[in-house]
C-alpha cells in the first residue's frame, strides 16, 4: 500500500524533507547560540563595569584602542581645556526619577601633555541646546592644568542612539562624538575615544557610560532570538506538510486497493452527438452547399444557408 513512496515524485519529497529538517534545526540552534553569546557578553560587560567603578584610573593612552574590555574603564588624563571650542551635543536623553528627559551634553576638549586632545563630556543639562536660556546655565570649564577622570567610551557612529549624523547643526553644536566629526572643527589631533566625567560640576549631571557596541541586549540580540523561533517553525512546517501529503497518498492507495475509485463521468451516446450535428442546420448546410469555399456560409445568414442546401438537393 505504501509503494507510492518509491515513486520518483516521493523520492524528491523525501530527499527534500531529510535535508531541510536538519538544516532548519541547525540554523535555529546557531541563532540561539548567538543570542546566548550576547547575553553572556552583556553579563560580562556589566561585571566589568561594576569593577571599573571601584578600580583605580589608568592613563588613557594605556587603554587605547577602545574595545569591549577597556570600554567603561576609568581613565585619567592631564592637560588644560580648550575654552575656545566648547561644544554642545543636542538631543540626548537621560533617565532620572521622573523618567527620560531630553537635554544636551556639554563637551570640552582637553589638550593633553602628549599633544592630542581628549573629548571630555563634562555632564548633561535638560533643555534645548539652541535655547539661550538653557545654554546660559552651562558652567565654564576649569582654567589652568587639570587632571580629569572618567569612564572611557568608544567614538560614536551613525548607529549610536541620539546621534545626528546628517549635519546642518548650528555653530557650536556637535551631532556625533568622534574624532572624524571633530577633525574639521579643531586644528589639532583628537583621540579616537572620549570620556564621561564621574563627578560632574553643578548644575551638570554625570552621564553614565554606555555598554560597548555588540555587548548589550540590543535589537540585534532579540533579532537572533526571533530567527531562532522562525527556523524551528520552518522545521515543524516541513514535517507537517510531509505527513499531510503522506496521509493523502496513503488514503488514495487504500481506496484503490478496495476498488473505491471515483466514478468516471458517463460518455454521451452516439445518437445524441449525431443529432446535435444534424440540428445545426444553418451553418452545416452552408458548409455543405459551398463546394469551392468550405465554411463560407458560416459568415452568411441562416436563410442563405438553407437556400444553398436546397439547391444541392434539386441538383
Amino acid at each position: 500500500m505504501y509503494r507510492f513512496l518509491l515513486t520518483p515524485r516521493w523520492w524528491g519529497i523525501n530527499v527534500f524533507a531529510v535535508l531541510a529538517i536538519p538544516f532548519c534545526i541547525f540554523m535555529g540552534s546557531w541563532q540561539l547560540g548567538r543570542f546566548e553569546d550576547r547575553v553572556a557578553t552583556h553579563q560580562q560587560q556589566e561585571d566589568r563595569s561594576d569593577r571599573a567603578k571601584t578600580a583605580a584610573a589608568r592613563p588613557v593612552e594605556s587603554l587605547l584602542p577602545v574595545d569591549t574590555i577597556t570600554s567603561g574603564r576609568q581613565a585619567s588624563a592631564r592637560g588644560h581645556y580648550d575654552t575656545g571650542h566648547q561644544l554642545l551635543v543636542p538631543s540626548r536623553t537621560l533617565k532620572d526619577n521622573h523618567g527620560e528627559r531630553q537635554g544636551f551634553y556639554v563637551l570640552d576638549l582637553l589638550r593633553t601633555d602628549h599633544g592630542k586632545a581628549l573629548p571630555v563630556v563634562r555632564g548633561w543639562l535638560p533643555g534645548d541646546a539652541g535655547s539661550k536660556a538653557d545654554t546660559a546655565k552651562v558652567p565654564a570649564p576649569p582654567k589652568g592644568e587639570v587632571t580629569v577622570t572618567g569612564a572611557l567610551q568608544a567614538s560614536e557612529n551613525q548607529g549610536t542612539d541620539g546621534v545626528q549624523a546628517g549635519g546642518g547643526l548650528p555653530q557650536g553644536q556637535l551631532g556625533m562624538i568622534s574624532a572624524a566629526s571633530l577633525v574639521n572643527i579643531v586644528p589639532y589631533e583628537v583621540y579616537d575615544a572620549w570620556i564621561t566625567l564621574t563627578d560632574a560640576q553643578a548644575p551638570l549631571r554625570a552621564v553614565p557610560p554606555a555598554a560597548a557596541e555588540g555587548s548589550g541586549l540590543d535589537l540585534k540580540a532579540f533579532q537572533n532570538l526571533g530567527y531562532t523561533g522562525e527556523w524551528f517553525v520552518f522545521a515543524g512546517f516541513v514535517v507537517f506538510m510531509w505527513f499531510r501529503l503522506f496521509r493523502r497518498e496513503a488514503e488514495a492507495a487504500k481506496d484503490a486497493a478496495l476498488g473505491l475509485l471515483p466514478e468516471a463521468a458517463p460518455e454521451p451516446a452516439a445518437g445524441v452527438e449525431a443529432g446535435a450535428g444534424a440540428g445545426d442546420g444553418g451553418e452545416a448546410g452552408a458548409g455543405a452547399g459551398d463546394g469551392d469555399e468550405p465554411g463560407a456560409g458560416a459568415g452568411e445568414g441562416p436563410g442563405e444557408g438553407v437556400d444553398e442546401a436546397a439547391g444541392v438537393g434539386r441538383g
